[in-house]
């Protein structure tokens, strides 16, 4: 199904999560950019009632483009969070704006459990995280392996993970047309291997991208 158009919704933050002008900032701009994909790249979202409308979540996206966090992120109406490399926030201006986006930093070429223990308080907070099992960008729109953060953090807080699959955003300079899907939650009820449940994710998202778009 493709999402009817929705502003984005309040959603339980806890303290220290967001930036303190995040509750203005944020929707202003999700509503934004939102209609910006909508018209200028004709924007398909299928599966969004996968979603819950509320509860601690992980949105797991393949990952070809710098703009994949703004087209999960508008893809859905509640507020979400999520990384980003620790230096956009050293841009001045740049930074600021992006914690009001709910980002925080991860220093992506050490084992950062700062940013891991962020994580985890956005989702004991009741909060949906969107996260890239696949760790960097694949700039080929091929799907890469995924590392086992992702199942790492599903499972130490038990919060389901809705596997989501980005197509075309590789493209985007090109006004390719772009599409988001979400599949059905994956449960971690009895996992205990992190890398295999990550596995399982990136399988999911694989079979999204066959379903809908093919092997090519």
């Amino acid at each position: 199904m493709t999402s009817p158009a929705a502003p984005a919704a309040s959603a339980p933050r806890g303290p220290g999560l967001g930036g303190p002008f995040s509750f203005v900032l944020y929707p202003l701009i999700h509503t934004i950019v939102r209609i910006k994909f909508r018209i200028l790249w004709r924007r398909r979202i299928i599966g969004w009632e996968n979603v819950p409308l509320k509860g601690a979540v992980i949105l797991a996206s393949n990952h070809a483009s710098l703009a994949d966090p703004l087209l999960v992120a508008t893809a859905v109406t509640r507020p979400v969070f999520f990384m980003a490399k620790q230096e956009l926030f050293d841009i001045p201006g740049l930074g600021w704006l992006i914690r009001q986006l709910n980002a925080f930093p991860i220093r992506r070429m050490e084992r950062d459990m700062g940013a891991f223990r962020m994580a985890q308080r956005v989702l004991t907070s009741g909060n949906p995280l969107i996260l890239f099992p696949e760790g960097t960008r694949q700039k080929t729109g091929e799907l890469g392996r995924a590392r086992a953060g992702v199942g790492m953090l599903a499972i130490r807080t038990g919060c389901p993970v809705v596997p989501v699959y980005v197509h075309n955003s590789r493209r985007i300079g090109r006004l390719a047309r772009l599409s988001v899907v979400f599949g059905p939650p994956l449960s971690t009820v009895g996992e205990s291997d992190y890398q295999v449940f990550s596995d399982k994710v990136m399988a999911a998202i694989a079979g999204l991208k066959e379903k809908y778009f093919g092997t090519s």
